[in-house]
């Protein structure tokens, strides 16, 4: 597993052994990313359930601003931490291009006050049915998304896909059973009164 694009293309990243995990395959990766295109340039982006960090290392190396990183997985965490690292020297970010983050990704949403141009979401599809909508309603609530952000879910086709106070806009991938796909969501907009 490697970066696909961008100044660090090529670099490595290192995959904790867990069944815990479930990186984003490069293919997968290149086809999400070739998608966004010129979206991520000098963009802020948050990477909930952040695993390798393949998703916001990926934008990092491609021209976006910053990265934040949440996971709690403490085993994990250390191979994100030195993903980035390499990642960073490859790419020659700044020191604060990358903000890591180990801790719940619920008790992180709960505290943070930054606002994200885009946003990764890839929780273990068993826990996305418990977490999923208190996760959505935070970004909403405590304005971390703006009107102009995106929110893009690496899903398989069965999960809820329609939730209050955001929009579906596009879906990448096939929805067959057992086959991921990406969809991109932005803040619904109210309707205006006339």
């Amino acid at each position: 597993m490697r970066i696909n694009g961008g100044l660090a293309k090529g670099i490595p990243l290192r995959v904790t052994k867990t069944n815990k995990l479930r990186p984003a395959t490069d293919a997968n990766r290149e086809r999400l990313f070739s998608s966004l295109g010129h979206f991520i340039q000098e963009k802020s982006i948050l990477d909930l359930f952040a695993g390798t960090g393949s998703y916001g290392l990926e934008a990092l190396s491609r021209g976006a601003r910053s990265a934040t990183f949440v996971e709690a997985d403490r085993k994990v965490f250390r191979d994100l931490k030195l993903n980035l690292a390499n990642t960073a020297k490859s790419a020659k970010l700044t020191p604060y291009a990358g903000c890591l983050e180990n801790r719940d990704v619920i008790e992180f949403l709960r505290h943070c006050d930054d606002t994200f141009d885009l946003v990764f979401l890839d929780p273990p599809y068993s826990e996305f049915t418990q977490l999923g909508s208190i996760v959505l309603e935070l970004l909403k609530s405590r304005n971390l998304v703006g009107t102009d952000s995106l929110l893009v879910h690496e899903s398989p086709p069965e999960e809820m896909k329609d939730f209050p106070g955001w929009s579906l806009i596009k879906t990448l991938g096939k929805e067959k059973r057992g086959s991921p796909s990406y969809r991109f969501y932005k803040l619904s907009q109210p309707e205006s009164f006339q």
